[in-house]
């Protein structure tokens, strides 16, 4: 005959205590880790946003070395509008010389291999003035060659390098008027099509900004 255990009332109501003890102590500690977040947070993200302020305005230095000021245009149908569907455009400056407007500075941020971001910036002739990757999570040995700089291509040149000087009228296709890096094709197409948009996008608002010089004058 089998045998039956009962479960006395004491033994329930000294698990169930248990029980809540552990479910508060957790909470105590949920809401002290909470705290700790919170305050280390408040003291740092200002200093991340001012160190993230001074490293894009570095970058916009480099690609656009005779500016001596950049103002942010905060048009978000501007963004919108000359973005794709896998290609996004944020972060729009003009920049400026004795206050006046000599060019456009633009981030950019697309798929690659894998995806990746890139600065461009071009005056009011429709010239390039430089390009730099900011961030770029393809394959070590390939695509990442792109950001290298001391990789050249048969040019002499580094791949992002290539661009200065360069002419955006026509816009940019890997093959036809910028060197794709052997083994990384995929890398530079990707690269190339975040160029050509975001010249394209410069393009737009120095054009509707009634600045941007016609071809051939």
């Amino acid at each position: 005959m089998a045998k039956k255990y009962t479960v006395s009332k004491s033994h329930t109501k000294k698990d169930t205590k248990e029980i809540l003890k552990l479910g508060l102590i957790l909470v105590c500690y949920s809401v002290v880790l909470c705290t700790v977040l919170a305050v280390v947070n408040y003291f740092t993200a200002p200093k991340i946003a001012s160190n993230q302020n001074e490293k894009a305005k570095a970058a916009m230095q480099e690609v656009f070395a005779v500016a001596d000021n950049f103002e942010l245009d905060d048009d978000s149908d501007f963004y919108e509008q000359n973005s794709t569907s896998s290609i996004k455009v944020k972060d729009f400056y003009f920049a400026k010389k004795d206050g006046n407007v000599i060019g456009g500075v633009i981030q950019v941020t697309g798929p690659t291999y894998d995806k990746g971001k890139i600065i461009i910036a071009m005056d009011l002739d429709s010239v390039v003035t430089g390009v730099r990757i900011l961030e770029l999570s393809d394959s070590p040995g390939f695509g990442l060659k792109a950001n290298s700089p001391s990789f050249t291509l048969p040019s002499g040149k580094t791949f992002y390098g290539q661009f200065e000087g360069k002419s955006a009228t026509g816009g940019f296709k890997d093959g036809q008027n910028f060197d794709a890096i052997s083994g990384a094709t995929i890398t530079s197409k990707g690269l190339g099509d975040m160029i050509d948009t975001g010249v394209k996008a410069i393009s737009f608002k120095l054009s509707k900004a009634g600045v941007l010089k016609e071809e051939g004058k």
